[in-house]
């Protein structure tokens, strides 16, 4: 059975070593380049002909946004995957604005960014399950923003602690010697919270934790 064959595009060697190793180890993949740069990406898409095309969005030169248009210019039938860390749905939008396939946040588990790489293989769009709401919000014409003290109500104990400490400008070490948890603990607890309030925004976040009470 053929290979998914993937190229791989991040600033980042050290990140794309630890992808080759992720998927490579998966067995039904193979990565077959590396750019590191928007305009190599361009240049090795047609060099390499992948499947799949990795892609990240912050990239030097031109931004990953304007690589995937310029690769879809030249051949709209190539399949990108967005891998990135920017959670902001603004940024889903530009993506599939731009022609990309699918996209995924580089926080994901491994299991995840396998699958959305063999779900964009089989001609699927594939969106971070986080950012999926926006998009059905969007689709059924719901505009306005979820009633907050709903939103705050759907927050446990622990997460409304963060919340505050997020609010009042402690940083992640700080929130940790407070509560007596692991720095990691609290990076969790602050995803968590975003993804329940529906903003990678901090004035957001510090705006919901004063209209709370929280501060």
């Amino acid at each position: 059975m053929a290979k998914i064959r993937v190229m791989l595009v991040d600033d980042h060697q050290v990140i794309r070593k630890g992808l080759r190793f992720i998927l490579e180890d998966d067995g039904e993949i193979e990565v077959v380049g590396e750019a590191s740069t928007g305009e190599e990406a361009v240049k090795l898409a047609s060099k390499h002909k992948p499947d799949i095309i990795l892609m990240d969005l912050s990239l030097p030169g031109i931004d990953g946004i304007t690589a995937i248009k310029k690769i879809k210019e030249l051949n709209p039938r190539q399949l990108i995957l967005t891998l990135t860390m920017h959670e902001d749905p603004v940024f889903l939008e530009k993506v599939l604005n731009a022609g990309g396939d699918g996209f995924v946040l580089k926080r994901a588990a491994d299991i995840e960014l396998l699958s959305a790489i063999k779900a964009v293989y089989r001609g699927e769009v594939y969106i971070d399950i986080g950012l999926q709401r926006h998009l059905v919000n969007k689709a059924i014409g719901i505009t306005k923003c979820p009633d907050e003290n709903e939103e705050l109500d759907n927050l446990t104990g622990r997460e409304n602690e963060v919340l505050r400490l997020v609010a009042l400008g402690y940083s992640n070490m700080e929130i940790a010697n407070s509560l007596c948890i692991s720095i990691k603990t609290v990076e969790n607890h602050k995803t968590k919270i975003k993804e329940k309030l529906g903003t990678n925004s901090r004035s957001k976040l510090v705006l919901y934790a004063k209209k709370s009470g929280l501060v």
